[in-house]
Parts: structure tokens; sequence; C-alpha cells
């Protein structure tokens, strides 16, 4: 019984501070959805108000979460798809590999602010370092953050630049596919598409589906882009549902319907989440 004692004594500031900054807040905010709160005073009770404001009298709601549900389906596969390309290109046995693979992966350790500011240089659409390029061989570039057609789209690209830190985590899986699979594979005649196909996609699934479900986490989360870029603009194309909620609470003050708005989130995101965990049996293998 001492030796508990003395293990949840070190083990103590850990737990205050989870349950302070963690376990309340989280019980907090199920309260504060219920009610009108501004900060300047106390919470006022008003129900299912909150609710009934987001899914019937908002059309913001609506917008940043189509905005959000859009870039998931897209940017998300994009992400997958780039970093597992990538990975097997960096997974040949060739001079100088490393240097290539510390290339792709240094951007996904740059900060999102310094990222999302450089980014705003690059796709100026007057000096912009993109339109700069595009002129040269005579194609006039659009307004990217200026223009609601090319916005959203432009965030989307832009987040290819972080592709290297997914890149990594295939590169490790690839590394784990037995080498006697390609030499059967190679004996049986099957070309590289074939051992592709039938090979390292399959070995390489458990990653995948880690990989997706956490990039679909992120994607709902998306914000500080948006925010630096452009603050939700033109026209709402990119405004996102995290930026919106951010407004919400820190700009409006609306702490109760932030707080509605948050718990929405975190149903969508858990409903997303099962119905990939659902499908995982059908696509998923772990080499049995």
């Amino acid at each position: 019984m001492r030796k508990h004692l003395v293990g949840y004594a070190f083990i103590s500031p850990w737990i205050v501070g989870f349950t302070v900054f963690t376990v309340f807040p989280f019980l907090a905010s199920i309260y504060l959805s219920f009610t009108h709160y501004n900060i300047l005073s106390a919470p006022q009770w008003t129900g299912l108000s909150n609710y009934e404001r987001l899914f019937y009298e908002d059309p913001l709601f609506w917008k940043s979460l189509w905005v959000t549900l859009k870039y998931t389906v897209v940017a998300v596969p994009l992400m997958v798809g780039v970093g597992v390309a990538l990975a097997m290109l960096l997974n040949a046995e060739i001079a100088g590999m490393s240097v290539y693979r510390t290339v792709f992966y240094i951007p996904s350790i740059v900060p999102l602010v310094a990222t999302s500011v450089v980014f705003v240089w690059i796709l100026n659409p007057q000096i912009g370092l993109v339109n700069t390029l595009l002129g040269t061989v005579g194609i006039v570039g659009p307004a990217w953050l200026q223009d609601p057609r090319w916005a959203f789209w432009a965030l989307v690209l832009m987040s290819l630049w972080t592709a290297g830190g997914s890149m990594i985590i295939y590169l490790a899986g690839l590394k784990n596919v037995p080498r006697s699979l390609y030499e059967a594979a190679l004996i049986d005649g099957a070309n590289a598409f074939q051992r592709a196909r039938h090979i390292t996609l399959p070995m390489l699934s458990p990653v995948i589906f880690f990989t997706l479900v956490m990039g679909v986490i992120g994607s709902f989360q998306y914000f500080t882009q948006a925010f630096i870029m452009t603050k939700g603009g033109p026209e709402n194309s990119t405004h996102f549902y995290a930026l919106y909620l951010f407004n919400r609470a820190w700009r409006y003050l609306d702490m109760g319907y932030a707080s509605a708005m948050a718990w929405v989130l975190f149903v969508m995101i858990m409903a997303l989440t099962l119905i990939i965990f659902g499908t995982h049996g059908r696509w998923v293998h772990y080499g049995d």
C-alpha cells in the first residue's frame, strides 16, 4: 500500500494538471453548451437554444461545415497518396538517398505560422513565386488567396508541403515488408505495378489506416493556415469549422454557442472515426 501511495505521489502533478486543465474544462463545456455565456457575466441556462440556432438559424455553420468536409474528402486522401508515393520512391537503395529523405521531411517540422506567412508571399498574385514561374511559360496565374474560386484549392495544395511527415511513417512501414515476398513475385513474373498493388499496399495498409484516421481528425481541426492566410475569406470560401468556432468564442465572446459547436464537432469526429474503424476489416491486412 505504501508503495502505491509513493507512486501516486510521484504522478500527482500530472493527475492534478490533467484534472484541472482537461477533465474539468471538458465537463464544463457540456454545461456551457446549454447556456448563454459571454465570460463577463454568469452563464444563463437556455436549454437547447444554442443547438437550435446552429442547425436552423445559422447558415455560416453549414457553410463552414461544408468547407471542412470538402477539405477532408479532398486533402486527406491526397496527402495519403502523395505520402505513400514519396515513401516508395525514397525506399530505393541508391547513393545519397538519406539526403533526399531529409529534404522532403524538413518542411513538415517547420512551424505552421512560418509556413503560412511564407505561402502568403509565394501565392501573391503580383510578386509571388508561383505566378512568376507560371508567367515564364506564358500562363497568367490566378489571384489564389484573393479569388473565392481558388483560395480553397490553394490551401489544399499547400497541405502537400508537409507530406514528408507522413512519408517517414510510410517509409518505416515499407522497411518491415519482407523482401522474400518481392523475390517470390519476381520469380512469378509480377511487374512493378503488380508488386505494388498486391504486396506493398496490403502490407502498408495498417500504416495507411493510422494516418487516415489521424488525417481525418486533424482536418476537422484545420485552423492556423486559414486564420493567418485568408481569415476565412474570400466570400467565406475558406471559413473552416474550427475558424468559425474560434471567432464565436473569442471574437464575439459567445462561449455557450462555441461550446455547442465544439460538441457538435466532437460528435462528428467520433462518428467518422467509428465509420473508418468499421470498414478497416475489409481493406487493412495485418500479415496473417
